[in-house]
Order: structure tokens, then C-alpha cells, then sequence
């Protein structure tokens, strides 16, 4: 078990249980069956963590599972069937579910854009704008939707935005000090016009340019401009509805937050079966 889904399940215990389940202490603690069914079509993600929150609170409830993460699953499909003590089964219920419907939410949401974009070359990043906490979580889920990861965190990285070029008063200034300060590291550059392209064009090193809230004909001009020399990355307002012109672009990448952090969680259920 990854370390990481140890400890935000114990946290997501803890905050859920305090000093104990008073409702779960209700009931007579007999051996009980019972499924998670999805009340909707998605892709789902986060069965390790589901997984995990039935064992923590009682390694002896049995989950058997009859769908992987990246699987599509349709209405009232059975995602696993359990059998355990129904204290253990019920206490666990609402932290599994709450795992599994918001990862699942990510990993639906990045596959419906990624479809719309599947006939380009353009693939799809996400953000750092995810659930804190869950920001290795939800970017597992991107990659079970078929999206790409974008930098983890501020370590990984240089991106150089606007605020950086500000400070430091030129795009150039700032991509020297990157590349002499952490030349192992890939290094992303943020440009707001063509001019600033061009500007970025003149350096070396470069691992990716990003083109912030670029219109239409300004990416079909950048496009041109690069020739292939530096991938290309669209960013920006970008939603369902204007992908699949961004991407017919030529653009490499296009990144959005919208797949972490404007998502509807999936609708499953637990029940117990009698």
C-alpha cells in the first residue's frame, strides 16, 4: 500500500469517526453482504482507496472487485461485492464512496475531453488546481481518464508566469537564472502575446512554451512561428465547448483545471443486500 493512501485514509477516518460511530453501534453486528453499484455511466478511479478504507477499519471485510481503475462502468453496474461485519461495512461506507465518486469524477470529466480532442495530436494536462490533499490522487485519476500529467508541485518544475517576468523585469533575465539555478530541471515558460514567443524563441532549453489565453488565430500563428522547435502548450478558458478548436490548432498540449476542480461527483451507491 503507497504510504500517501495510508495517511489521507487514516485522515479521512479520523475527521468521519471522531470517537466513534454512534449510528454504526445501533445495529446488531452480524455478517452482511452488500455492493457499491454505480448509478451512472463513468470512468472510474479510486478503488485502491476504497479498498483500503473497508480494510483499515476491519481487515476482515471481504471486497471483491469486478472493476479496475480506468474501466468505464454504465448505470447500476456492480463496481465490487463485500461481506463483513455490517458495523465495519457501514462506518467505512461514506469515506470509500467519497473516494471513489470524486476520483472518479476526475477520471470521467479528463476522458470526455480527451475524447473530443482524440483526433489531434494535442493531449491533455491538467493543472495544480486540484482538492488539497488530493493532488497525487487526482492526478492518478487524470491518467485513468487518459489525460497527462502536468508538473506535481512548485519542486519538480521552473514555470516562469507573468509574475515572475515581472519581478525580475525580462523573460530573458528570468530563463537565464533558471537554467544556470536548476539546469536538471524542465523548464516551462508563459508567454501572453506573440512577441514574448518570439522573445522565448531566441533561448535554448526550453522544455515547453505555454500560450496563455491565446484566441484561435494567435495559436494557428504560433504554431507557424515555433516550426516544431518547442512544444507547444494552449491554456486558458478552455472548456468543452472550444477543445477541439484549440487542438486543430497544431498545438502539442492543452492544460485546464476544470478536469480537478469543476468536477460533479460520480453518483455510487452502497446497499446492503438482503
Amino acid at each position: 500500500m503507497n504510504s500517501q493512501i495510508s495517511q489521507i485514509i487514516e485522515l479521512a477516518l479520523a475527521e468521519d469517526i471522531g470517537a466513534g460511530d454512534v449510528s454504526a453501534s445501533l445495529l446488531t453486528n452480524e455478517v452482511v453482504n452488500a455492493k457499491i453499484i454505480s448509478r451512472e455511466s463513468a470512468i472510474v478511479c479510486g478503488v485502491e482507496y476504497a479498498q483500503h478504507a473497508f480494510s483499515t477499519i476491519d481487515d476482515s471485510v471481504d471486497v471483491v472487485w469486478k472493476v479496475n481503475d480506468g474501466d468505464e462502468v454504465s448505470e447500476n453496474q456492480t463496481l465490487c461485492l463485500l461481506k463483513g461485519q455490517s458495523r465495519s461495512i457501514v462506518t467505512a461506507e461514506r469515506v470509500a464512496l467519497n473516494f471513489l465518486q470524486t476520483l472518479s469524477a476526475t477520471a470521467t470529466q479528463t476522458r470526455f475531453l480527451v475524447d473530443k480532442i482524440a483526433h489531434t495530436k494535442a493531449q491533455l494536462l491538467d493543472t495544480r488546481k486540484t482538492i488539497p490533499g488530493l493532488r497525487w490522487a487526482q492526478k492518478q485519476a487524470v491518467k485513468c481518464g487518459g489525460g497527462v500529467n502536468h508538473r506535481m508541485g512548485l519542486y519538480d518544475c521552473v514555470m516562469i508566469k507573468e509574475n515572475h517576468i515581472l519581478a525580475m523585469c525580462s523573460i530573458g533575465s528570468a530563463i537565464d537564472m533558471a537554467k544556470n539555478r536548476y539546469p536538471k530541471l524542465p523548464l516551462i515558460v508563459e508567454v501572453e502575446d506573440l512577441n514574448q514567443l518570439n522573445e522565448v524563441l531566441l533561448h535554448d532549453g526550453i522544455t515547453r512554451i505555454l500560450c496563455d489565453n491565446f484566441s484561435i488565430d494567435m495559436l494557428i500563428s504560433a504554431v507557424k512561428t515555433t516550426k516544431n522547435k518547442t512544444p507547444l502548450e494552449a491554456s486558458g478558458n478552455i472548456d468543452e465547448h472550444n477543445i477541439a478548436k484549440i487542438a486543430q490548432t497544431g498545438v502539442d498540449y492543452i492544460s485546464t483545471g476544470s478536469i480537478t476542480k469543476n468536477i460533479r461527483a460520480v453518483d455510487f451507491s452502497l446497499r446492503i443486500i438482503e
